[in-house]
């Protein structure tokens, strides 16, 4: 996103997509610029981490000493959370991974290019720039996906550590009429996190991403610096709330309800 962005927006105005736009078919499947961006991203990620696990020795240097505090500080977290170091051992790699590709998709969208490499297609005789690569938790699906995992996570956590019968017992219990309300209340709260994780995501980095193109169309050098700064710790924020609240709700999973009353 830079001049090339406000010079395209000058000839055509500001378009702000909310769906994602299709780049091409793959044995008649769309891809999207976002599965792109999706797949890019995966792909840095899985070579950071190989690089990093390539530079790691006995005596750690300065950079392996700061990612050591960083991954022990939270792994002790969860400890704290969970109560349990075997707990904590067995849910760090799923929540550490939803915090990093977030985090990644988040940071990934901000950098020049993202929108603003792509190719032309021409609708009624205007020229409109389809990119091949677009911030891709701006796209619904993505965060519905992410939240379909955090969900998932947390309900088969529940099971295993509880039993199927002993968890389902949190959401249809016929003891009495409350607690057949409250349980119905219970069940109703868990299928809204799915809206809840997924539009908390969308919702942010898409006000961000509009709010800079919007930027960059009426003052395109100054303004969109501080701006990207900010986005930057939004999707930092938005990668962790997402991370903490998976970790949270892994957490409410696992407690007997006797024990959480």
């Amino acid at each position: 996103m830079h001049e090339e962005v406000a010079h395209e927006a000058a000839e055509s105005g500001i378009a702000i997509h909310l769906a994602p736009e299709v780049v091409g078919h793959i044995f008649g499947v769309p891809i999207t610029n976002t599965l792109i961006t999706i797949w890019v991203v995966m792909a840095l990620t899985a070579l950071g981490a190989w690089l990093l696990r390539r530079k790691l020795t006995l005596i750690p240097g300065k950079f392996q000493v700061l990612m050591e505090l960083l991954i022990g500080g939270v792994y002790d977290y969860m400890t704290d959370v969970l109560e349990d170091s075997a707990l904590a051992r067995r849910f760090f790699p799923i929540v550490m991974t939803i915090f990093i590709f977030i985090l990644a998709a988040n940071w990934f969208g901000l950098l020049p290019g993202v929108t603003s490499i792509g190719f032309y297609e021409v609708h009624d005789g205007a020229r409109t720039l389809v990119p091949l690569l677009y911030p891709a938790t701006t796209d619904l699906n993505v965060t519905l996906a992410l939240a379909l995992i955090a969900f998932f996570t947390i309900e088969i956590a529940g099971v295993m550590m509880l039993g199927f019968l002993k968890y389902a017992g949190k959401f249809v219990n016929f003891k009495s009429p409350l607690s057949f309300a409250i349980g119905i209340i219970e069940l109703f709260s868990e299928i809204a996190r799915l809206v809840s994780f997924s539009f908390r995501l969308f919702g942010n980095i898409f006000a961000g991403k509009t709010l800079i193109v919007i930027a960059l169309f009426f003052v395109p050098y100054f303004v969109p610096v501080p701006l990207l700064a900010f986005e930057l710790f939004v999707g930092f924020i938005q990668a962790f709330i997402f991370a903490v609240l998976t970790l949270f709700f892994i957490k409410l999973a696992i407690t007997d309800a006797h024990e959480a009353h």
